[in-house]
Formats: C-alpha cells, sequence, structure tokens
C-alpha cells in the first residue's frame, strides 16, 4: 500500500458512534506518523475530535435535520485534497460527495444500493451485533491493509478535557456544594431514544440509595429536553439536577472529574468509558442495541441486561413486556457501593 498523506474519516451522525470511531484515528496514526487525520463529523460532535491527540483537522458538515447538504459541503472540502477516506456513517449523499470530490480511495459498505460509488467495499452485516461498534470500525482500515486492534484504554480514544472548560466546570461544582475531594458519581438516564433504557422509576429508587446509603456527590447530566426526565429521576434524594447545563466540551471535562458514570445505552457513557472511569450500563437484549455491540469498550464496566427469558427480542417485544423492569435495583447498587468504596479506599479524585 502507498503511504498516505492526507485522510479523511466520515462520521455523521451521533456522540457514541463518533466516540467508538476515534480509536481509527490512533491505528491510522501510529502507522503513519506523518500522515493528516482528519474528521468530517456533525458540528455538535466536533468536540470528541478537537484536542484530540490523533486528529490534525476536524470539518463540520453542512448538515441539519438529518439532511446532509451536498453543495454546500462540496465547497468545503473541495481543497483538502484528501488521498483515502473512511466512510463510517455512509448515505448516498456522502458517498456522491466524495465521488464528486474525486477522492481516489473511498472505503464504505458494499450493502447499500449506492455502494457502487465506493471503490474498496466492506461486507459485513452490523446489526446481527457479532462484535463492537468500534471494532466493526477497524475492520474498514483492513480495506488500507491494516488489521490492528486497540486496548480497552484512554490511550486509544485520545479524547483530552479542554483546558477552559474544565476549570469553568470546576466553578460549578464549587458553587454548588460538591466536593472535588471525593469520588463524583454521575448519571445519565435520557437515551435519545437508540435503545431502551432502565425504567425511570427504577432509575430514581437507584438514585436515592446510592444518594442515601454512600453520602455519595451524585450528579445527574442529560440535554435541555431531558431536563424535566432528570428531575423526575432526583425525586427527593440529594442528587443533583445539571441536566441542561452543559454543552458537549464542557461535559467532557465534567465526566472527567467523575469516579463513576452511570447510564442507559448512549453516548456519554461511551465518552466515560474513553476517560477511563468505571461505568455501570443498562442494555436490552435486541440484536442491533444489545452491549455486545453498542457495550462501553472497557474493562472498568458492569452491564446489566434483563433477566427474562427471551429469543429473538424485537423493539416491539421489549417494549410490550417491559424487560427492562426485571434489572434488579439492588444488584445494581452493590455493584455501584463495590465500586464506590474502591474509589475512597484508593483516594481517587480529579481536582
Amino acid at each position: 500500500m502507498i503511504t498516505p498523506e492526507n485522510v479523511l474519516i466520515v462520521r455523521t451522525d451521533r456522540i457514541g458512534d463518533v466516540v467508538l470511531t476515534l480509536p481509527m484515528a490512533k491505528v491510522l496514526k501510529e502507522k503513519y506518523p506523518s500522515c493528516k487525520i482528519s474528521f468530517l463529523l456533525r458540528e455538535y460532535t466536533a468536540p470528541l475530535a478537537e484536542n484530540n491527540r490523533y486528529v490534525d483537522d476536524v470539518i463540520s458538515s453542512n448538515k441539519k435535520n438529518g439532511i446532509f447538504f451536498l453543495f454546500e459541503n462540496y465547497k468545503t472540502l473541495k481543497n483538502k485534497k484528501y488521498d483515502v477516506c473512511f466512510i463510517v456513517s455512509p448515505s448516498f449523499s456522502i458517498a456522491l460527495l466524495f465521488l464528486l470530490l474525486g477522492i481516489k480511495t473511498r472505503v464504505g459498505t458494499g450493502y447499500r444500493w449506492y455502494s457502487f460509488l465506493f471503490n474498496k467495499k466492506v461486507y459485513v452485516h452490523r446489526k446481527y451485533g457479532e462484535k463492537n461498534e468500534l471494532e466493526y470500525n477497524l475492520d474498514l482500515l483492513k480495506q488500507w491493509g491494516i488489521k490492528d486492534t486497540v486496548e480497552k484504554s484512554p490511550s486509544s480514544f485520545g479524547i483530552q478535557p479542554d483546558s477552559d472548560a474544565l476549570q469553568k466546570v470546576k466553578e460549578v461544582l464549587r458553587s454548588e456544594g460538591i466536593n472535588l475531594t471525593r469520588p463524583l458519581i454521575i448519571a445519565h438516564p435520557g437515551s435519545g431514544g437508540s435503545a431502551i433504557d432502565l425504567p425511570v422509576d427504577k432509575f430514581r429508587e437507584l438514585i436515592a440509595l446510592v444518594a442515601k446509603e454512600l453520602n455519595a456527590d451524585v450528579i445527574l447530566t442529560g440535554s435541555k429536553g431531558e431536563i424535566e426526565l432528570c428531575a423526575s429521576v432526583v425525586g427527593t434524594s440529594d442528587a443533583k439536577n445539571f441536566a441542561g447545563k452543559f454543552e458537549l466540551k464542557e461535559l467532557i471535562a465534567l465526566i472527567s472529574l467523575c469516579g463513576l458514570f452511570i447510564a442507559n445505552s448512549t453516548g456519554p457513557l461511551h465518552i466515560a468509558a474513553a476517560l477511563g472511569k468505571h461505568v455501570i450500563g443498562f442494555y436490552p437484549k435486541i440484536l442491533a442495541a444489545s452491549q455486545n455491540r453498542w457495550g462501553p469498550y472497557t474493562d472498568k464496566k458492569n452491564i446489566f441486561i434483563p433477566v427474562v427469558e427471551c429469543q429473538n427480542c424485537t423493539r416491539k417485544q421489549c417494549e410490550e413486556t417491559n424487560c427492562m423492569e426485571s434489572i434488579d435495583v439492588l444488584n445494581v447498587f452493590i455493584s455501584i457501593g463495590k465500586i464506590y468504596n474502591l474509589l475512597v479506599k484508593i483516594g481517587e479524585n480529579n481536582v
């Protein structure tokens, strides 16, 4: 293979998708240290690749309400002169764009009707969830002769909190009476509809136990649209509702300060794992949304799934039978307690 000089990785979907794509940059940069690695992302996910040790350039795609604007993106990219692009999140407009740009090597899936627009194709059905999304992403590099793997550690992702955002977050925490000398617990009860969540009443019960029995500082995070959800989960506990308070850059900084992150299958859970935090996750048995495919890529995880027996689980079946209700909150709390006590014992804090 010819050594690439200017590589573009395209991932224009959501936070977790981007996090699990970042290790591609690490593998490429270690293989070709002089190669320029760029990411094309949605504007709101750009902070994941900015200030990243393996990424040289971040371009925000012209995309709004799910619509990818072909002409505007062409104008943005036409002078970039990429020699290879890895299209991790494909669509017809995106595939057509890189053909029109004349990029010599265009790597993408071989299973879409527009796959003829790619000249290097990967034939893998991700929906069966046979391995982690991160590993599926690395499969794209095999079309460039790279078969490397990555470790389950922060070094594989390269995410680094912004220093100004970190300072701002610390000031907010101190103003809210959060003790930064002891482990902080963050819970993120929303998922934006990407999976089947732990029921709200279960999450509320869990947070009440954690806040009371562990006497820990607990923060709930979420988008502006999840303020009411987080308020419901806080209930009458001493946990604090920070939903809607931070943009992504600041959320990354906040997560970097915690010891434990608790969430459904959602992007911030992957940020926490990528930053080396202990994580607790709740996942359905649906293949396309399972822990096998979308679980956090770390060894510091405890994953809880429904204990009911079911086969060929679908979203409709999971919702109708309320499978996630079968997750035992007490078992989750015991795991949280063990992690928290360990963090206290070793004196872990992030001041």
